[in-house]
């Protein structure tokens, strides 16, 4: 406990190669800890090839910490998990400027002996105004800010975990998780299994500063995204009809799929595939609707439509994937694991 009894904050911030990140991501948790909102700020350097990581972090006035190998953000974590002094976890990527009003919001929340774990949301401000930034962001907001507030998942770009769930169940499984990835969905599993709840506050923000292209958004659905969810979702862990894997997103893809189907059996039936095109694109039309508007509000008309469109993409390849996986799975005589993934390849965390 911190002063006057108050819940005491553990500030946690993984960090690899992200020295460029730090300069906007530290100060303001600082600050929070200058005025006493925190108790300690604790970056771990993953074995950065660069000493600027560590040295901006240090210049900055956080705690540092240097992990003995590269083992990726759930391993760094654990390790600074086992040093910090905080009632609650709080984890912040590195590359996420966390808002002044989360300490209060955290606090709150786990005023709930029940609540093991919370978890928030982007802003709609990101720094970056390119295409596959602008989208990335905001559809990520886009479901956190419509999810169910009881959650079945975990966040760890912005979330808060007890100090005591979290040693309890052993942090995140750093063996299979060697890179970003799922870490986080699959402890927030594990947060639900024992019997914790976990609250989404769509409050609890912060604005991300990653810079995205379109080839790197799709490499990271694909790789750090669906082909690990695939493979955790056929071990019978990992579904639930929330966030981007609810029942209302499986149909959305599947509708995706057979408009795809039909348009490339259209030369064979012209007339009837016509038909199907024009009412398969009428109910794509419609079950985005929600999307669409968000992005016509958030960013005007052009982007709404680009962002929507490319949305489909997203679906015929996330589905793809995890079609690919499980057949995998099923030739491999239903053994289903999370593949640990290549840490050579990490980027900034």
């Amino acid at each position: 406990m911190g002063p006057m009894g108050e819940t005491s904050i553990s500030v946690i911030v993984p960090a690899y190669r992200a020295a460029h990140y730090l300069e906007r991501c530290l100060p303001p948790l600082i600050a929070m800890r200058d005025r006493g909102d925190v108790k300690e700020v604790i970056v771990v350097d993953d074995r950065s090839p660069e000493p600027s990581t560590v040295e901006t972090a240090k210049r900055l006035g956080a705690t540092v910490l240097e992990m003995p190998v590269n083992g990726g953000p759930g391993a760094a974590r654990n390790l600074a998990a086992r040093e910090a002094v905080g009632d609650i976890f709080w984890l912040i990527d590195a590359d996420v400027v966390a808002h002044d009003s989360g300490p209060l919001k955290i606090r709150e929340a786990f005023k709930d002996p029940d609540t093991g774990a919370v978890f928030g949301s982007y802003d709609n401000a990101p720094p970056e105004k390119n295409f596959a930034s602008t989208y990335k962001n905001l559809v990520h907001r886009y479901y956190h800010q419509r999810a169910r507030l009881d959650s079945e998942s975990f966040w760890s770009g912005c979330g808060a975990v007890r100090r005591s769930v979290y040693l309890e169940l052993g942090g995140f499984d750093e063996k299979k998780f060697g890179r970003p990835a799922i870490e986080d969905v699959e402890f927030g599993h594990r947060i639900r299994e024992a019997g914790w709840r976990i609250k989404l506050l769509p409050d609890l923000l912060g604005t991300h500063l990653k810079r995205w292209t379109l080839p790197e958004v799709i490499r990271t659905d694909i790789f750090q995204r669906a082909v690990p969810w695939s493979y955790l979702i056929l071990s019978g862990r990992g579904v639930s009809n929330d966030l981007n894997v609810s029942t209302a997103e499986r149909a959305r893809a599947a509708v995706a799929g057979l408009l795809l189907l039909s348009f490339l059996a259209a030369p064979l039936f012209p007339p009837l595939s016509l038909l199907v095109l024009l009412t398969l694109g009428g109910l794509v039309a419609a079950i985005n609707a929600p999307l669409f508007m968000f992005f016509l509000e958030e960013r005007g008309p052009w982007f709404a439509l680009r962002a929507v469109l490319y949305h489909q993409l997203y679906y015929l390849y996330s589905s793809a994937t995890f079609a690919i996986c499980a057949m995998k799975h099923r030739l491999g005589g239903g053994r289903s694991h999370i593949v640990p993934v290549a840490r050579e390849t990490q980027a900034a965390e």
